[in-house]
């Protein structure tokens, strides 16, 4: 689950990390009053999405005056902002984060993530942070500084210092570096975050450190330990798909394929993916109803799938271990009912009570396609999907 920025600096200040004074802001003259609540002489007003690249977008503007804040968070509010983690939808801009505006010394980059190569918690850090840090990446490695944390022990102070001497940190300010590099991992553990990333880190003019900008995403398994984290879950910036998926506890991704999938179990849905692909297809979806799923949970499923324009056809594989095949049938035959499913749909069964799921789809009269092995069902999807 992501969150926006502003909220991840509220958080972020509970754990004693820096960040600039600010308030969000909903409508023009909410940011006028945050504007002027601050007091500040120069402002900045920043668009708040569920996506990195804002400032290259347009959606970090400056502003001289509350009455100039107003008229940014005006054209702000509303514009759907294209960035390179948005893909070319976009996102709408339903409120703004409205702050002093703090010049910096120097940017640099902090975070903390979960590395799946050492399969521990990573700190990582580097001088050269800003907007072209993905760009560092890929060209300058050697311009970041990893450090695995054992889990079992957590960060400790020298390490935070060994990040301080590699970024140039003054030695004045050291006390004041460990506390917020502690902090962030703190933020990190006992919030059970995926990410706590901030990008810019900045060195002020008066040798202070800020977290000028902050992300936060977090495991959404271990929400339920977490009930100020999960009511901080921003459903408009979130594809109506998933939501729907995640009320009925359904794993569901969407794609930019024509092929909706219907599977059991994550490894088969990532090789019913594959399978598609290799047979010239595109998947609409990842979709995973689970090793026990109800005939309800299929409906539902097959629900979201319809739902979904982009869809041409939908392939519904199954394997019955857990989940039995004439459960899956009663839930397609019910789904289709439900729907008026006009879609061609492909379906393999294999596995527990095959042939009562086969015999029921046989004899509800709907125009099913089934293949004997998944690779036939993949073709007949792929084939369905180009003729549709």
């Amino acid at each position: 689950m992501n969150i926006h920025e502003y909220q991840a600096k509220e958080l972020l200040r509970t754990f004693q990390v820096p960040v600039p004074d600010g308030e969000p802001a909903f409508t023009p003259n909410e940011a006028a009053s945050a504007a002027r609540t601050l007091g500040a002489g120069r402002f900045v007003v920043k668009a708040q999405i569920h996506a990195g690249g804002r400032g290259k977008a347009g959606g970090v503007r400056f502003a001289a005056s509350p009455q100039e804040v107003a008229d940014i968070t005006s054209e702000l509010l509303g514009k759907v902002l294209v960035t390179h983690q948005t893909g070319p939808e976009g996102k709408e801009v339903g409120r703004v984060l409205v702050e002093r505006a703090t010049p910096p010394k120097s940017e640099l980059y902090l975070s903390n993530l979960l590395d799946r190569k050492t399969r521990c918690p990573m700190l990582m850090a580097s001088a050269a942070g800003g907007m072209n840090i993905e760009e560092v990446a890929e060209t300058s490695p050697d311009k970041i500084i990893r450090i695995p944390i054992d889990p079992a022990i957590g960060l400790l102070p020298y390490q935070a210092r060994k990040v301080l001497s590699a970024l140039e940190i003054p030695t004045e300010i050291w006390r004041q570096g460990t506390s917020m590099i502690l902090g962030v991992y703190r933020a990190f553990w006992e919030l059970d975050a995926a990410l706590v990333e901030i990008n810019p880190l900045i060195l002020t003019e008066e040798n202070t450190l800020l977290a000028l900008d902050a992300k936060m995403n977090f495991d959404s398994n271990a929400l339920f330990r977490h009930k100020q984290v999960a009511a901080l879950r921003d459903l408009s910036e979130e594809d109506p798909q998933e939501i729907a998926a995640s009320e009925h506890d359904l794993s569901y991704v969407r794609l930019d394929g024509n092929i909706g999938c219907m599977v059991n179990g994550a490894g088969l849905a990532m090789a019913t993916m594959d399978i598609i692909k290799l047979f010239g297809g595109s998947p609409a979806n990842f979709l995973d109803v689970g090793g026990g799923a109800s005939t309800d949970q299929v409906r539902e499923a097959f629900k979201i799938l319809a739902s979904d324009p982009n869809v041409q056809a939908i392939f519904v594989n199954i394997f019955g271990g857990i989940m039995r095949c004439d459960v899956i049938a009663e839930g397609i035959i019910q789904a289709v009912a439900d729907t008026g499913l006009n879609l061609p749909l492909i379906v393999r069964l294999e596995g527990t009570n095959v042939e009562e799921g086969r015999k029921k789809l046989l004899q509800s009269g709907l125009p099913i396609k089934t293949g004997d092995s998944m690779s036939a069902a993949a073709q007949l999807a792929v084939q369905a999907a180009e003729t549709a």
